[in-house]
């Protein structure tokens, strides 16, 4: 199994640690002990093996991650604040990820989109009009990101998800999972989300060229429409940018999103650092448990058989 399947984000107080078969959730709660929740990674992609090809698990990962993203958060919080976790229904997540939806079509869409319709007369190009465009998107993303790093609470989930980085990055490199190897480390990594939202921003461009400049209405449908195929090629541009000595083309598209993530992510702290380095040894665990039942089954022993 390839070490570079591990990922993860950062929660409230806490990180998730996502590998190829395992999750775990380590958060320290307000007593300051660190509590561990751990489970199996369960996708629809297992059941329908095709929505786990190229090009196509793109879609399906983002939808995914989001969801289980909401219901990471909600453990953490609850875990933290050492209440009863409430399991989100079911009403409640299709709720939550429609309004996360429109918001995001509204934003980095919608509003675009009717930017571009004021100016659309001024530039001649199709490519320019529509890179105006990627530019507007990038732009709305950081001023969102500056807006809520003000916040105090946001700040230290930044802080985690530089934990997250650095953790996964010394893991990576071999070495042992300790705080002071892990402080070594770097808070940015090329297959950070961040990463995933800048280059669909940019992939956008791309793709929207072929549809020159339809009027304002019928250019959010098609944004909208061609979302799907825009995860699923920025999906495979950071995975391969996440490779272990990438192609240069690869890193140099993952670059600007790399720079992006001095603002997603701070230095955190040992105690932050320790959260991180237990959530991932954690899913390491489980894994290899999960490799070696696997290999007793495929090659029993005299005495198993």
């Amino acid at each position: 199994m390839s070490k570079y399947n591990y990922g993860g984000q950062a929660v409230i107080e806490g990180v998730m640690m996502r590998g190829k078969r395992f999750w775990a959730i380590a958060v320290r709660k307000a007593n300051k002990d660190i509590t561990v929740k751990e489970g199996p990674v369960q996708s629809i992609a297992d059941k329908y093996p095709i929505l786990g090809k190229p090009f196509i698990r793109g879609s399906v990962n983002l939808v995914e991650s989001l969801i289980f993203g909401m219901k990471s958060l909600t453990y953490a919080a609850n875990e933290y604040a050492e209440e009863e976790e409430e399991e989100l229904s079911t009403k409640e997540l299709v709720f939550t990820f429609v309004i996360a939806i429109l918001l995001t079509i509204g934003l980095f869409i919608m509003l675009p989109a009717f930017i571009i319709r004021n100016i659309q007369a001024a530039v001649n190009n199709n490519f320019l009009l529509n890179l105006v465009e990627g530019l507007i998107k990038i732009a709305f993303f950081i001023l969102y990101i500056l807006g809520i790093s003000l916040m105090k609470d946001i700040q230290r989930v930044f802080q985690y998800h530089g934990a997250e980085h650095c953790t996964i990055n010394c893991y990576e490199a071999g070495e042992e999972l300790v705080v002071e190897n892990v402080q070594k480390y770097s808070t940015i990594h090329a297959r950070c989300g961040t990463n995933f939202l800048l280059i669909t921003f940019f992939t956008s461009v791309f793709i929207f060229t072929f549809f020159g400049r339809p009027p304002f209405l019928l250019r959010v449908l098609i944004h909208v429409a061609i979302l799907p195929i825009v995860a699923g090629l920025s999906y495979e541009i950071i995975r391969k940018a996440g490779q272990d000595n990438p192609h240069p083309f690869f890193s140099w598209i993952a670059a600007p999103g790399m720079a992006l993530q001095k603002l997603t992510t701070r230095r955190p702290d040992d105690d932050q650092v320790q959260v991180a380095i237990e959530a991932l040894k954690a899913v390491l665990v489980r894994d290899k448990s999960n490799l070696q039942e696997q290999k007793i089954k495929q090659f029993p022993t005299s005495d198993q058989s």
